[in-house]
């Protein structure tokens, strides 16, 4: 973007708190910033301070906002979304504020730990704004319920437990201390007291505390006492952004809808534990007749709740106008509350100016509808691909992609049988999904178009799958050296900057990602590198892991220990030494 590009962009935005983020062509996301003011701070851009920033905006092509109440508001949803899209040029800005997280690693016995920098299958509690408070509710955590600190490769391969262990900050399940459900129980209660129960931590703190007063260990009651009071701080203070009020509802969205001419907005905002957390737009056809928001609100609410979990609370400007919505929602356990005045109303008004603000516009599903003569805007994209090494562990993904966002919940992966046939492989993977489909055991809403990795063999392929199956769903290819479209009617070059293109390669390059990830993991699992060793076979392989436990273990053992091995020689042994 230049500086007139900047400057136009700016004078369309609000002048109240928000969060604004620059992307590029693609759609990623460059820069993530808050604002008192977003339109003098986004026309601040025109004239950008330090090489770093002018560089982001050049590559920019454009800005989204977000309008917030407060600016506390915008200060965490900012920390929110770095931490969900980690922009390039936050990272060593001098005004960056980087939030300390709590994260529970994707492992058999999670690690819990303070970090500014989650995995990206963690899952992830905060951001806080005390880093001392939430060191002390960790180590409490760790010493009430044991849950590891160590790194993984410390993990592997322990003899004996570690000093964490004598100090009762860990139950050791690296050595079998512990089982899977007891560490399992413990994993809950930590997720439990991040969600927000406190009584889970509070609780056993009080009794350790009074039982260190009754003993007349008044040092350890009074720092007890001290970590008791941080405790029942974490989920009150520092950072709230969004209340839900005194109703003891923890979820609560609050939905506005805006129509311009036969088209539809509806804003959703988010909040967990009284904190703004999400944002979100929609985009609908907007129907006909008198009270067209009461009939989107209909429409919005039982296709967007009917696949997600259901909030405690929804607020609206004006109740659906198909009473049996109502109904079911209330059903459900939820409440339906359009709020007149007062802090909920304040709520509203804001998810109504997020419906309402003009967008640079990312109509690229619209685009992409019309090029390829779809009969409605492609709200949800599958993508498949296959990957294998020549015919060896074959497998296929199949990604999912709503609003040009990948919706990674509803990521699937199939392991297929071992050939050495790309158009095979894929004519399987493509009938695995339409027959789970059209049996109705995929719980996934039928997607509006089908995007095949690779070229007109592999289309054909899926094709013939759709067929044999008969599940109707629009199917496209994407070949990859060329970038060209392939559609059952021809072959397409679209230009390299159209944004419709985008939206294909984002979800094909993450089919191919997730593929090539599940590949690495199944071909790790049957091979070892034994397999390269001359003269070691499937048998033998199995006999030497068995006698030494592991890859690692044969790498440590003497050549006179190998060769003890049933069927390992003198010679045999020397090369599975020199390999290793």
């Amino acid at each position: 973007m230049n500086a007139a590009a900047v400057r136009e962009r700016a004078s369309d935005l609000p002048t109240g708190p928000g969060v604004y983020q620059f992307e590029d062509a693609e759609g990623t996301v460059l820069y993530v910033g808050k604002a008192v003011d977003l339109r003098d701070r986004v026309r601040s851009y025109a004239d950008p301070r330090g090489e770093r920033i002018r560089r982001m905006v050049e590559r920019a092509t454009r800005v989204d906002t977000a309008v917030t109440e407060t600016e506390t508001q915008a200060l965490l949803l900012e920390a929110n979304l770095i931490k969900r899209h980690q922009p390039r040029y936050n990272v060593r800005l001098k005004d960056d504020k980087s939030y300390p997280l709590v994260q529970l690693t994707a492992h058999r016995f999670p690690r819990v730990e303070v970090t500014r920098d989650p995995d990206p299958d963690a899952t992830v509690y905060g951001p806080y704004t005390e880093m001392g408070r939430v060191e002390t509710v960790v180590k409490a955590l760790r010493e009430t319920y044991g849950l590891r600190g160590c790194s993984d490769h410390k993990f592997e391969d322990r003899a004996r437990p570690c000093l964490d262990y004598e100090m009762g900050l860990c139950t050791a399940p690296c050595t079998g201390e512990i089982d899977d459900p007891g560490y399992a129980a413990d994993v809950d209660a930590v997720e439990r007291f991040f969600e927000g129960e406190t009584g889970v931590l509070s609780d056993p703190l009080r009794d350790a505390m009074e039982t260190a007063a009754a003993d007349q260990e008044f040092e350890r009651a009074a720092n007890l006492r001290d970590r008791l009071a941080a405790v029942e701080a974490f989920h009150s203070g520092g950072g709230e952004a969004v209340h839900a009020g005194d109703r003891g509802e923890r979820a609560v969205d609050v939905l506005g809808v805006a129509i311009s001419g036969g088209d539809a907005t509806v804003a959703r905002l988010h909040s967990a534990d009284g904190k703004l957390v999400d944002r979100e737009r929609h985009s609908m056809a907007a129907p006909d007749g008198e009270d067209r928001v009461a009939a989107v609100l209909s429409a919005f609410i039982t296709q967007y709740y009917a696949e997600r979990e259901l909030p405690g609370a929804v607020l609206l400007a004006e109740r659906p106008d198909d009473p049996d919505v109502v109904g079911w929602l209330e059903s459900e356990g939820v409440a339906v509350r359009v709020p007149g005045a007062g802090r909920e109303a304040t709520l509203v008004d804001l998810a109504l100016k997020n419906a309402r603000r003009r967008d640079a516009g990312r109509d690229e599903l619209v685009a992409l509808r019309d090029a390829l003569s779809l009969p409605r805007r492609p709200r949800r994209i599958e993508g498949f691909d296959v990957s294998h090494a020549s015919g060896k562990a074959v497998v296929g993904s199949d990604v999912t992609f709503v609003d040009g966002d990948a919706e990674k919940s509803d990521y699937r992966r199939k392991r297929l049988p071992d050939e050495n046939d790309d158009y095979a492989n894929m004519r399987r993977l493509v009938a695995w999904r339409a027959e789970r489909a059209v049996e109705g055991r995929d719980d996934r809403p039928a997607p509006d178009l089908l995007l095949i990795d690779g070229g007109e063999g592999q289309l054909g392929a899926a094709r013939d799958a759709l067929a044999e199956t008969g599940w109707s769903v629009p199917v496209v290819a994407l070949a990859k050296q060329e970038e060209l479209v392939v559609t059952p009617d021809g072959v397409h070059r679209w230009d390299d900057d159209a944004a419709h293109l985008h939206v294909l390669q984002r979800v094909r390059d993450e089919a191919h990602r997730f593929a090539v990830a599940y590949h690495q993991q199944v071909r790790d699992e049957v091979s070892t590198p034994l397999d390269e060793v001359e003269g070691v076979g499937p048998e033998l392989r199995k006999r030497l892991l068995r006698r030494f436990g592991s890859v690692e273990g044969v790498r440590g053992a003497s050549r006179e220990e190998l060769a003890s091995v049933e069927g390992v020689g003198t010679a045999t042994a020397e090369r599975v030494d020199r390999a290793l």
